[in-house]
């Protein structure tokens, strides 16, 4: 698939999402709750925020995909992750997990460890830092954020590093950054759309992730999916920049949700930066 056929296929799904306006269930970060449903209805989709393990096997069966973000893990909501995994399974619809903070401290990085066990998701999301941890490398973590310590300087490097692992997990395995990475383990795609201020701003990682879920719902190719959520988040912050150039972050901040409800063929078309492997 060249780069125009995979954004074609990609705009499809967007229409797909828009027209069917599928419910996408959310275990998230309580932090950027808020953002995240925002990003799904501007997208086109239905959010539900759940994470009440007594009715979690009523809110999977009539959702198209499962999100589960860690920001702000609890054993509780942990326990409900589990939950809502194994009842993804059940109904076979797609899970993506952002595995906020990984390496960060051993309650989040067993936790990740356990939902890889017994959830397997469908899609992972995260920061380069993140998947380092993941992987088994060693990590400097700054919290939630990636760290520059991390960066391992050779963009070969760290899509081998997602190759690497979308094999060991038979998953969808996506790094972010200033140039973000998703593969498959057979093929991979480097998105090279944003602007540095999205960085400034909390959420726009959980963002990114809510939005991949969103396509993850319509459509059968989750590298597509994938590959589209995060772009688009990229797209919205460089039109962002572009209508609020000499205004502060908050409405920079604002704008994204703008710019994710006006995304249409031509500009994904004209702006889609990617290249595929």
């Amino acid at each position: 698939m060249n780069n125009k056929t995979f954004l074609e296929t990609g705009i499809a799904y967007l229409e797909l999402v828009r027209k069917h306006k599928p419910i996408i269930h959310h275990l998230t970060n309580s932090v950027t709750i808020n953002d995240c449903a925002n990003c799904v209805l501007a997208l086109g989709g239905s959010p539900i925020m759940a994470d009440e393990e007594e009715e979690i096997e009523d809110i999977v069966s009539i959702a198209s995909c499962l999100v589960l973000n860690i920001g702000t893990l609890t054993k509780r909501t942990l326990a409900s992750m589990v939950a809502a995994g194994k009842a993804a399974h059940k109904r076979a619809i797609p899970i993506v997990l952002d595995p906020v903070g990984a390496g960060a401290s051993q309650f989040r990085t067993k936790a990740v460890q356990l939902l890889l066990q017994e959830v397997k998701p469908s899609v992972l999301r995260g920061n380069l830092s993140e998947i380092r941890c993941i992987a088994g490398l060693n990590v400097q973590t700054r919290g939630v954020d990636a760290s520059t310590e991390d960066a391992m300087g050779d963009l070969e490097q760290e899509k081998s590093l997602a190759r690497a692992l979308a094999t060991r997990l038979s998953c969808v395995v996506a790094i972010t950054g200033a140039i973000d990475i998703v593969s498959d383990g057979i093929i991979t795609v480097t998105i090279s759309n944003g602007r540095a201020r999205l960085a400034s701003v909390t959420g726009t990682g959980c963002m990114s992730t809510s939005l991949v879920g969103t396509f993850c719902s319509v459509g059968d190719d989750l590298l597509v999916s994938t590959v589209m959520g995060i772009m688009c988040m990229g797209i919205a912050g460089e039109l962002g920049e572009m209508v609020c150039p000499h205004r502060g972050l908050g409405s920079f901040h604002q704008s994204l949700i703008d710019q994710i409800s006006l995304l249409d063929a031509q500009t994904l078309l004209s702006r889609g930066n990617i290249n595929v492997q």
